[in-house]
């Protein structure tokens, strides 16, 4: 039985107030149907339409998933509706497509039938058509990574590029947020406030190099008590946000979409879930691209997702970011001038030494710095590492950073002091504050960050691991001591920020056990159409070497794989023959005859069409939003 929604409560606005009055004495004085009045007054239609599993609405700021707890969400959220069309959000290149709101609920524990609880998640869709149009043929279904990426964020900064990119503006781009992340309920966030947990960002991360082996005990006891706090406010959700779980929603969204099988872009982490949900439903397996890719084996090790993550962090910033500075010149790179009265070009050995002895000198003196939005602040070796490895997945920010690391060199801090300076918290804003009132959260923007999703997926997917039943295993505190060393030793720009993505793991199973459910079967069910892979040369998170193992594993049947020679991680330095064989695919199913595919970037690092210097204050900062759009956080990747 279908659920009837009721018409949405919103009133008009003033300007229409006249226009409105005249309306309804028509209806009372000629008899006019009230759906006369609806087609008058809402020349778009209605929203939710009442055969919508999403209950979709034109966006607003008003639509937010309604609270788990609301005895009449569906009424709740018909009510949000706004009839004024021109505070929706219009999109596309002739801005007549729309953004449409929704939201999906499933069961909490799919392992548990007589269990009443849901999980609502958050669903942004874009439109092409726009409101009168209808759905697509197809839907491509979008998923940042992360984990605790955020689809529906990533719709709203990217569904132009995709849609254009990938499908030639042909298809509508769908993206959620996975269970625990950003709007969708339950939430998985253990802080009452931003500020909070950026106080204890800065205890808790300090880098080996800096801080010694000792320094364990001290983020141990931190992440125990965050795991804690986390349990008193969650409960038992800990239980229900594995990968597994993330797959099961996929399909009820397939489901819910009315389509036989998936299109869809996923993207770094997205890429396991992706190859879960291949795999576990074989069968509604359409056209996927999994970009950047993961082998989801990995993460079934006790931190596999950091120390199997460690290629090519070091390739992608000396041949990279330090060579492709010095191909590009004075002109586009700071660092390829000459320093200290040297004549002639850099060679790439010397510059090398001395971005190492520049970066190493923090180890035991940061250098004070100033802002004017946040005053006094110290350049830490663990800030500029951390900073130098976000760089790595976004080479159009070489040219700042390189701006930076110039300037740093000469003594100049305020550069430095603005990138590292990237807090969640943010005190111009009160929703930030201590002090806002919590029953003034009427939007997710007042709420705090998810950021603890991260560690719980990541956890929760290893939590059978065999490896806590050996003796001396990742119960004790000496293997992640030993693990940290070894993860630091390989490589000094990515060895710490991965290894605190799994070091909360240790204090897991203390808290929530097993996980309902984990996949653990093979990857190479037969599919009912092929998958594109694709892993790019110098993807500083996922190595080249995963789709290969991938591919090899899944086999030519059901896989190909597109080798994208680039930097960065995905395939967002630009390439027509990546984009043409990945649209070529979305749009007709097709697929490189050869397992393996060479495509390569259109241009290089520091020349992404440039034609002078960008502010790097600016470009920094959209290079931090670009990480966040993609699934990255601020500290640590």
């Amino acid at each position: 039985m279908k659920e009837e929604l009721p018409p949405p409560t919103a009133q008009p606005s003033s300007r229409r107030t006249s226009k409105f009055s005249l309306i309804v004495a028509l209806v009372l004085i000629y008899g006019v149907g009230l759906s006369k009045h609806h087609d008058l007054h809402h020349p778009y239609g209605l929203f939710p339409q009442p055969d919508d599993p999403f209950r979709f609405l034109p966006c607003t700021r008003a639509t937010v998933p309604p609270a788990l707890d609301d005895p009449d969400a569906a009424a709740t959220w018909a009510s949000r509706f706004d009839p004024d069309h021109e505070n929706w959000n219009w999109g596309g290149p002739n801005g007549d497509g729309i953004f449409l709101c929704g939201y999906l609920d499933v069961p909490l524990d799919y392992t548990n039938q007589s269990d009443p609880r849901i999980a609502r998640l958050a669903v942004t869709k874009f439109q092409v058509s726009g409101p009168h149009g209808g759905k697509s043929e197809r839907t491509l279904v979008v998923n940042p990574g992360g984990p605790g990426g955020s689809g529906t964020g990533l719709v709203w900064r990217a569904t132009d590029e995709f849609s254009q990119r990938f499908t030639n503006g042909q298809y509508d781009v769908l993206g959620w947020d996975p269970r625990g992340v950003n709007t969708s309920l339950p939430r998985a966030a253990c802080f009452p406030f931003d500020a909070n947990r950026d106080r204890w960002a800065l205890l808790r991360g300090q880098y080996r190099e800096v801080a010694g082996p000792g320094h364990l005990e001290l983020a141990d006891a931190l992440n125990e008590a965050i795991f804690q706090a986390c349990y008193e406010q969650l409960g038992d959700l800990g239980r229900f946000l594995s990968t597994t779980f993330v797959a099961r929603d996929v399909e009820e969204i397939r489901k819910a979409l009315g389509e036989k099988d998936l299109t869809g872009y996923f993207v770094s982490y997205g890429t396991g879930i992706g190859q879960t949900w291949a795999n576990m439903f074989p069968s509604s397996v359409g056209r996927l691209i999994l970009d950047g890719t993961e082998y989801v084996r990995d993460h079934r090790k006790v931190g596999g997702f950091g120390y199997t993550a460690l290629d090519n962090a070091t390739d992608a910033w000396h041949d990279g970011f330090l060579g492709e500075c010095l191909h590009a010149g004075p002109e586009h790179c700071a660092l390829a001038s000459p320093k200290n009265g040297t004549a002639g070009p850099v060679r790439l050995a010397d510059l090398d030494a001395r971005m190492h002895d520049l970066v190493s000198s923090l180890i035991h003196r940061p250098i004070p710095g100033y802002t004017p939005s946040s005053g006094p602040s110290i350049i830490t070796y663990s800030a500029l590492v951390s900073s130098i490895y976000g760089a790595m997945y976004n080479a159009v920010s070489w040219p700042a950073l390189a701006q930076m690391l110039s300037e740093l060199e000469d003594g100049n801090t305020t550069l430095a002091a603005h990138f590292i300076e990237a807090w969640e918290y943010d005190p111009r804003d009160p929703a930030s504050c201590p002090s806002s009132s919590s029953s003034s959260r009427s939007s997710p923007s007042l709420s705090p960050s998810t950021d603890e999703l991260t560690y719980l997926v990541i956890c929760a997917d290893s939590a059978d691991s065999p490896e806590w039943l050996t003796p001396d295993g990742p119960q004790e505190l000496s293997w992640w001591t030993s693990l940290w060393e070894s993860m630091t030793n390989q490589a000094w720009i990515s060895g710490n920020s991965r290894f605190y993505n799994v070091f909360p793991c240790r204090q897991f199973n203390r808290f929530w056990g097993q996980p309902a459910e984990l996949y653990r079967g093979d990857l190479n069910q037969s599919l009912a159409n092929p998958i594109l892979l694709i892993a790019e040369t110098y993807d500083p998170a996922t190595p080249l070497r995963n789709g290969r193992r991938l591919l090899t594993e899944m086999g030519h049947a059901n896989a190909r794989l597109v080798v994208h020679h680039g930097y960065g991680h995905s395939s967002r330095d630009g390439s027509a023959c990546t984009d043409g064989i990945a649209r070529g695919y979305l749009l007709t199913g097709q697929v490189p005859e050869e397992g393996e595919t060479d495509c390569f970037a259109d241009e290089r690092p520091y020349l992404y069409g440039v034609k002078k210097r960008d502010d790097p204050v600016a470009l920094w900062k959209a290079h931090l939003e670009t990480l966040t759009a993609f699934g990255g956080r601020r500290f640590g990747f």
